[in-house]
């Protein structure tokens, strides 16, 4: 039995490994959209810009899912199902409270000065 479960080990361990060893494909096409804007003249322009990261755009989403995973995970070793709901909550309000109290997104506007 246990020759069974380290093998089963080693294969998810390789298994996880094939992420970082293998090379990362080549595409033709960049991830962009078009962003508004208005010129000068007052004009409607559009610019490609390369699309933000996943977390970026869901940052929000993903800080309290993770406090809600890591707290219903550690409820859960605690004090079984009741525990984890709990745990659930109280991660969910933690990580709510980080994300949206104590380290909000913070918008950067640059002035575009021209000579």
């Amino acid at each position: 039995m246990k020759k069974y479960i380290s093998i089963f080990m080693m294969l998810v361990f390789l298994a996880g490994l094939m992420f970082v060893i293998m090379p990362e494909t080549a595409t033709a096409q960049r991830k962009q959209y078009a962003q508004r804007y208005v010129d000068r003249n007052g004009r409607v322009r559009y610019r490609r810009v390369a699309k933000p990261s996943f977390y970026r755009r869901h940052r929000n989403r993903v800080n309290v899912g993770a406090g809600t995973v890591g707290g219903a995970i550690l409820g859960g070793l605690i004090g079984g199902k009741k525990g984890a709901l709990i745990g659930g909550a109280a991660g969910a309000g933690g990580a709510g409270l980080y994300t949206y109290k104590i380290k909000p997104k913070k918008r950067k506007y640059v002035r575009v000065r021209r000579p």
